[in-house]
């Protein structure tokens, strides 16, 4: 009894801060649409940033050719066992001759890349350096993992610097950890300088590509193509679940790497194989987005004249990238701004801590290049005003 007495209080305590959430009722989603409760409103908070999740003639199309083929809807057993599957190496072949690197590895999700990769590759005598705003899974990553780890401050690589100095000749391995388009923000990691510094240090780099992928590079590679490191970094992580409108990750690499995670990774050995179904819709998402430069333009223009007009209208608006979030501070200014727009048919969920640090919760709008400045023009007048 005094368990679901304690943990009742700490939903009550959750409903009284304003951080008490809930599943909300999703029946229908259609290009720029999505029905929510009932109401239908103007999608501002997909990661489907290139709208190939609602490409139906795609889907359609795949549909019909999967279907024609003798591909079971499960893999049924991790890879390791009888789950592997033709479309797996096919896929991470893809990915390899994409990054034009040696070696490719697919994932779950982005949270089994995450929660995965530092504990396969560090131990206690290795120290992991990563930005204080990289997500969840990179914490729950470092958590796990038997190295020790510290958190410099949000793209101060000055800091960085600090850290890897005071920490050199005291590890065996040093590991930079970071983001490049940061989720909650949308600002942008300096990737030469974090090249820079690893270089300078012998640390090993991480990024996660997770959503600069699909919007940021002529292929769409994600910010280390834009600027010129993909070969530079020594692993980047992305996922199909945002832009490529798929299921799961991976991870670019050299092939020494892929062999080591491939037999110490926990999830990817402890872990049920995607089904081909999926691999196979990946595959054509992947190849359909490399040629998207135009859409990716369109969106990152109209990410920068939202963000002009909302710092107009005064509001606090971080970032440089398709994601636009409006800091209101408090979680009940959120909730009730996330409400307003609502009733004027935009759907922009609020965001409040843990998700981001306290006293910065937000709205987070979420672009897609299927939208229109006409579809959001109102916007700013209804936060500003």
């Amino acid at each position: 009894m005094q368990f679901h007495e304690r943990i009742r209080r700490e939903l009550d305590e959750l409903r009284a801060l304003d951080r008490y959430r809930i599943l909300p009722d999703i029946s229908a989603r259609n290009g720029k649409a999505i029905v929510v409760n009932g109401q239908s409103l103007l999608n501002l908070s997909s990661n489907d940033y290139l709208g190939l999740g609602d490409d139906k003639p795609m889907l359609a199309g795949y549909i019909k050719e999967f279907s024609a083929t003798d591909h079971a809807m499960t893999s049924s057993s991790s890879r390791l066992l009888t789950g592997n599957h033709p479309l797996y190496d096919q896929l991470e072949q893809a990915l390899a001759t994409l990054y034009n690197r040696e070696a490719a590895l697919v994932f779950n999700s982005g949270y089994h890349a995450n929660i995965g990769m530092l504990p396969a590759l560090s131990g206690r005598h290795d120290l992991v350096l990563s930005d204080r705003l990289n997500h969840a899974s990179i914490i729950d990553g470092m958590k796990i993992a038997e190295a020790p780890y510290q958190r410099f401050r949000h793209r101060d690589y000055d800091h960085l610097e600090e850290l890897l100095a005071g920490a050199a000749d005291r590890y065996r391995q040093i590991f930079i950890v970071t983001e490049s388009v940061f989720s909650m923000d949308g600002d942008l990691a300096d990737l030469a300088q974090l090249v820079a510094l690893k270089e300078k240090y012998g640390a090993l780099l991480i990024v996660d590509e997770a959503h600069g992928v699909g919007v940021f590079g002529k292929h769409g590679l994600g910010l280390c193509e834009t600027t010129g490191m993909v070969q530079k970094i020594d692993i980047i992580t992305g996922t199909f679940g945002k832009a490529l409108a798929s299921t799961g990750a991976y991870a670019v690499m050299n092939s020494l790497v892929r062999e080591y995670l491939l037999n110490t990774m926990r999830s990817v050995i402890f872990t049920t194989a995607l089904p081909p179904v999926i691999l196979g819709w990946s595959l054509l998402t992947l190849a359909h987005q490399s040629a998207m430069a135009r859409e990716r333009q369109d969106l990152l223009l109209l990410a920068a004249r939202l963000r002009h007009k909302l710092l107009e209208r005064g509001a606090d608006v971080p970032g440089d990238s398709h994601i636009v979030p409006v800091i209101t501070g408090s979680n009940s200014l959120a909730v009730a701004l996330a409400a307003k727009l609502r009733e004027e048919g935009f759907l922009c969920m609020p965001v409040r801590p843990p998700t981001v640090p306290e006293k910065s919760a937000r709205i987070r709008i979420s672009l897609r290049s299927i939208l229109q400045w006409e579809d959001i023009a109102r916007i700013p007048e209804l936060i500003g005003g």
